[in-house]
């Protein structure tokens, strides 16, 4: 196995799109390293992008947040503007592990690590995240549900590796929240995950962005349940309706951290509830 820690993208993509075999990018590590520990992969080459300059930094850009790839979901939480504007992200990527994974689990590994219970990436899915990809193209910037492919798998083509994520503006009348079910109190992995996002106005939803996690292949939007709220004051009959468009549109598997009959009555329950939650923030921003 190689490895390389380059000062550009630019060299990190030449040494990446020119490799043979398995390339693996590091940013924090909290699942590589236990990868390679573990022998569940094997890589020909290690590309180490923490010396890159802008991979550590948080800037505000066109009213939103440009979130270097290196970025900690500590760096994040203590980060007053992107909390702010984008709670139920920060608390997302938070949820995962130890506060010494906290230390160094970033927003651009959880999403390319390909799980479908990633606990940040039903949240980005909500806010309408984008990512910047560098690759032998050059550079673009696509929507967050378009990188996930199936378990363990992304979109990214050889050679290309995410170099921020976006989180749009927020806005007056906005919030957000994500909330999942885990066997234990802490450290586990997500049974169940549900991100949503709104915008208030009057007390009446006029936005809505909901998606869930771990019930299928990969993350998945659920237009079905903000079209569900879309127009209403979040009253009861919104909310069941919400949470019976959750439960439908969840196709989980049998394992041993959950039924499928669990899994779908869950979906269902988490996106009530975190849709309150994001009606209360919302509603106290306006």
């Amino acid at each position: 196995m190689e490895y390389m820690a380059p000062n550009s993208f630019e060299e990190a993509v030449a040494e990446a799109g020119a490799a043979r075999g398995d390339v693996r990018v590091l940013a924090g590590g909290t699942d590589l390293l236990v990868q390679l520990r573990s022998r569940t992969v094997q890589p020909d080459l290690v590309v180490d992008i923490k010396r890159i300059p802008g991979v550590r930094d948080i800037i505000a850009e066109d009213g939103g947040w440009r979130i270097g790839a290196a970025v900690s979901g500590a760096e994040l939480a203590a980060h007053d503007g992107v909390k702010r504007d984008w709670p139920g992200v920060t608390e997302a990527l938070n949820l995962i592990g130890s506060t010494q994974i906290q230390s160094r689990a970033t927003l651009a590994g959880n999403l390319c690590n390909g799980s479908p219970a990633a606990d940040s990436v039903p949240a980005l899915f909500a806010a309408g995240a984008r990512i910047v990809i560098v690759g032998p193209g050059g550079r673009r910037e696509v929507p967050v549900e378009e990188i996930p492919a199936g378990p363990g798998r992304t979109t990214l083509g050889p050679g290309e590796i995410v170099a921020a994520t976006i989180l749009p503006r927020r806005g007056a009348g906005g919030g957000d929240a994500y909330l999942r079910f885990i066997p234990r109190t802490e450290m586990d992995i997500a049974v169940v995950g549900c991100g949503v996002s709104m915008v208030v106005e009057g007390g009446r939803v006029t936005e809505a962005r909901v998606a869930l996690g771990a019930v299928a292949p990969t993350v998945i939007m659920v237009p079905e349940a903000a079209d569900a709220i879309i127009g209403t004051e979040l009253d009861e009959a919104a909310l069941e309706a919400l949470a019976a468009a959750c439960s439908a549109a969840s196709k989980p598997i049998d394992d041993r951290r959950g039924t499928v009959e669990y899994r779908i009555r869950a979906a269902g329950v988490l996106g009530r509830r975190a849709a309150t939650m994001a009606y209360e923030r919302a509603r106290g921003r306006q």
